[in-house]
């Protein structure tokens, strides 16, 4: 990764500390931190003295003020460091930092991290802007940070939802800013400077064994937006230091005691130039006008390629091609945005929901979507997201079966399909110290395949990311059904049911799918390449159903899904070889152009989309961005298809990959979709889900009860024909002195998903219980009960903010659960834990093993990877083996 060095550059640091507040609790700590952090900042060769300006602000508009005039100055680095009281309201969002004259529930005695600080540096001219937040709640700001488009890095002093330090510490300031202070002043053995990235690693480490004064673990978190390479922030070093550069030396000079001497010098000569040419510039010269706003695009993707085109569409933005004025376009002057695109991204089942909505979609956009017909309950604007101009799924696959659920006429949307802009073949992962004996990693048909990993062979555990949700899912079970022998796919053809079934049967369930292929991996890191995740134990006995680039992703120890980018590559036991099964189409992400009936700028709007698509299939474009990313390239207008970038994952040995794999174009059409589709439906088995959710008033704290709602909802999507449900909740109100009691909200063999959602909505309006939830006496209760069915099809989904069951437990109660949970016939418990230490607890890990179910942490991923795993639960598979 490339390191940016703004020595010598025109840069501010602007430090704000609140410790003295009128009508909050003072933070007699917080009132050296600026005093420290600005001596360590001005102690190597970054951050002159000049350069840092402290700021102590008691109303909202003394910060607001000081960040505009730090924002104005900046041309190479800002870095903005906030350390004070932070509040969110009830349902987690809109973090605001508290001056001195804050109150509490009072938004404008404070100031809004999203619409004041974020817009604020959106607008700055710096190359490069870092942000340290320090204040309770510090975490919430990861939502709205990734929706705008400086390059900028934010370091958060811990996790979502989570009070930090009471402000209290010894003097020379709290705990986390003397942390990094010492890493800025000492550096770290090995590194000749400290990156961003340096610091959150080793606040993390030296943080680990801490905990805040209100008892949670302290786990510092990071994010980074349109930006690939790496600040630098401190130029110390426990080792001898190098010289600064003499070009460094001169330019630092310059900034320092030429340049405001120019200043006046400058002004006056142009007043006098101005006065002598006035009548010139009058006659011959014209203010440039202002850049008008930008048309903006929405593009609609898959969770999968949101990170990819993200970054392609920001660099399209500032290509040339969408900044040079064009003919027949007006005044539009040279270097200003014509369009500007805004990207995200939704799992499948939702996307194919909000097109067969179209009219409620289109309707509630312009406030007047109630009451469409059709509408089924679907929200369109809460997920998938405001209706798209650009919609890139995974597969030709999925739009076929997009279009397939839209109304045949008067649909307000209508979808062209322009064509793929990248590919990525299908692979399946064979652990690397057990590759297949005789079988060809490039070219073995299915049926070898399934041989090679049987329990006579390998006896690897087959997990595909789930068709209901995942574009990848689909066109692993496309390839499963139709091409088993490694024949050809055509336009016509119908699967075998028994090969439909024979092939399901291969497939661990339940719950072994998951949204999509990057979530799957996430949970097959090992627990030594990452320590802050639970250990999954299974990476070296499955055999995930992956795409090429996922799959680099994961051995190149990258980000995939929750899981964070890791230091190095994971070593060759930890990694997997891609097999490529004959003739399996490759995800080829088509761009679909999508007009909206009525809309005034609809050819502007078709312009600015086909620009785009032309772009990003350009070899000089779009093509590099996204064969740097691990994609495979689209033909050119000569026919060839581009090598990957130099930087391509791919190209890398530990990869795993081969590039002389080829790829197979989608030939299969719409009916042959809807054919495997029933196909996989039909090979469903009866199956049951139970739902035990935690109830008690402290979800409703911190934003919890939204995400578990949010939770519960998805999985009563996930349930289909074949499948009934029942939703318990705990503590029951009725029978306070009853650790074990639990309220039978929907009865369990429930097919019909509207009691459920009724009953979800009347917990959101507060229908919750104020006393401890104990956990481990509802689930034993909840297996029992489950315990009674004979059927292997079925499983638990327990949703809670923590146990409050510990110190009122009698005696052998977790034994009891946990020989009950061996016992035949099995009931994974899928759980969406939600307190403050997540699933890296001993009780989550062992409930987990003990059921062969999965622990899903709290956070933004967390209704949709829940969903995937439920999906998996009436799967034909024969569960772990």
């Amino acid at each position: 990764m490339s390191e940016y060095d703004a020595r010598g550059k025109i840069n501010r640091a602007l430090l704000i500390g609140v410790h003295d507040y009128a009508t909050l609790s003072g933070l007699p700590a917080v009132e050296d931190n600026p005093a420290e952090l600005r001596r360590a900042l001005t102690a190597t060769d970054l951050f002159t003295a000049d350069e840092v300006t402290i700021c102590r602000p008691g109303e909202p508009w003394e910060l607001s003020q000081a960040l505009t005039a730090a924002a104005d100055e900046a041309r190479g680095l800002l870095l903005v460091h906030f350390s004070g009281h932070g509040w969110v309201g009830s349902d987690g969002g809109d973090l605001r930092l508290m001056v001195g004259t804050s109150v509490p529930r009072q938004s404008h005695t404070s100031v809004s991290w999203q619409d004041v600080v974020l817009s604020c540096l959106d607008n700055a001219r710096a190359e490069r802007i870092v942000i340290v937040l320090e204040c309770c709640y510090a975490g919430n700001a990861g939502g709205a940070f990734h929706s705008h488009r400086k390059p900028m890095s934010l370091l958060m002093a811990a996790q979502p939802n989570r009070r930090i330090f009471s402000g209290d510490e010894p003097a020379g300031g709290t705990l986390f800013t003397r942390a990094v202070v010492q890493i800025l002043e000492c550096g770290i053995p090995g590194r000749r400077f400290v990156t961003f990235e340096d610091l959150v690693r080793e606040l993390r480490v030296r943080l680990a064994a801490e905990r805040t004064p209100m008892g949670d673990v302290w786990e510092p978190r990071s994010a980074k937006q349109n930006t690939v390479d790496d600040v630098v922030l401190s130029f110390a070093t426990p080792e001898a230091p190098l010289p600064t550069p003499l070009r460094i030396r001169l330019r630092r000079w310059f900034n320092q005691h030429l340049r405001p001497r120019l200043r006046p010098l400058l002004a006056l000569c142009t007043v006098l130039v101005l006065a002598a040419a006035g009548l010139i510039a009058l006659r011959l010269l014209r203010p440039l006008p202002a850049c008008p706003p930008a048309l903006e695009l929405r593009l609609l993707t898959a969770p999968e390629a949101e990170p990819t085109l993200r970054q392609a569409a920001f660099e399209y933005e500032m290509s040339e091609l969408n900044t040079r004025p064009l003919q027949g376009e007006g005044e539009l002057p040279a270097g200003c945005r014509r369009a500007q695109i805004t990207v995200y991204s939704a799992a499948k089942d939702q996307i194919d929901q909000g097109f067969a909505a179209a009219d409620r979609w289109q309707g509630e956009a312009k406030g007047t979507g109630q009451g469409q017909p059709g509408s089924k309950g679907t929200d369109p604007l809460n997920r998938p997201g405001p209706q798209p101009d650009v919609w890139i799924p995974e597969s030709t696959a999925v739009y076929e079966e997009a279009r397939r659920g839209m109304a045949p006429t008067g649909s307000p949307a209508a979808l062209s399909d322009t064509g793929p802009v990248a590919y990525s073949p299908l692979v399946v992962g064979i652990p690397a110290t057990k590759r297949l004996d005789d079988v060809e990693p490039v070219g073995a048909s299915w049926q070898d395949l399934l041989t090679g990993t049987d329990s006579a062979h390998r006896d690897l555990k087959l997990l595909r990311p789930s068709p209901v949700l995942s574009g990848t899912g689909l066109l692993h079970t496309i390839g499963l059904y139709l091409a088993n022998d490694g024949s050809h796919i055509g336009t016509s053809g119908a699967p075998d049911p028994a090969l439909a079934e024979g092939a399901e049967q291969r497939l661990s369930a339940p719950g072994s799918q998951y949204a999509d292929s990057t979530e799957l991996l996430c949970s097959l890191r090992p627990s030594s390449a990452d320590p802050g995740r639970p250990a999954g134990g299974q990476g070296d006995r499955a055999a995930p159903l992956v795409s090429e680039k996922s799959l680099a992703d994961f051995n190149l120890g990258h980000a995939v899904g929750s899981c964070p980018a890791l230091d190095a590559p994971l070593p060759y036991g930890d990694r997997y070889a891609a097999y490529y099964p004959r003739n399996v189409p490759a995800l080829d992400h088509p761009l679909i152009r999508v007009a909206w009936r009525g809309a005034a700028d609809a050819t502007a709007r078709r312009a600015a989309v086909d620009r785009f698509g032309a772009w990003l299939r350009d070899p000089q474009g779009g093509q590099r961005t996204l064969t740097a990313q691990g994609y495979r390239g689209v033909p050119g207008k000569d026919g060839q298809v581009p090598a990957p970038a130099p930087g391509s994952p791919l190209r890398s040995s530990r990869a795993n990959a081969d590039l002389d794999a080829p790829v197979t174009p989608f030939a299969a059409g719409a009916d042959q979709v809807a054919r495997v589709l029933d196909g996989y439906d039909k090979a469903q088995k009866s199956s049951r889900l139970l739902i035990l959710m935690d109830t008690s008033t402290s979800m409703a704290d911190g934003g919890k009860l939204p995400v578990a709602l949010g939770a519960a909802g998805r999985a009563l999507e996930m349930v289909g024909a074949h499948h009934t449900y029942g939703l318990w909740t705990f503590p029951d109100r009725a029978h306070p002195d009853d650790p074990g009691a639990v309220r039978d909200v929907v009865p369990l063999g429930t097919a019909d998903p509207a009691p459920g959602k009724a009953a979800l909505d009347r917990i959101a309006k507060g229908e919750l219980v104020d006393h401890g939830a104990a956990m481990e006496e509802a689930l034993t209760a909840a297996v029992r009960e489950m315990k009674k069915s004979a059927g292997s099809n079925q499983a638990i989904v327990l949703i809670l903010d923590e146990d409050d069951g510990g110190p009122r437990r009698a005696a052998g109660v977790e034994q009891t659960l946990t020989a009950l949970l061996k016992k035949k016939p099995p009931v994974p418990v899928l759980t969406l834990v939600l307190g403050r230490a997540g699933c890296d607890t001993f009780t989550l890990q062992g409930l987990a093993g003990a059921s062969r179910g999965q622990c899903v942490p709290g956070g933004p991923q967390a209704p949709d990877l829940l969903a995937g795993l439920v999906a998996s639960i009436g799967t034909a598979g024969k569960g772990a083996r």
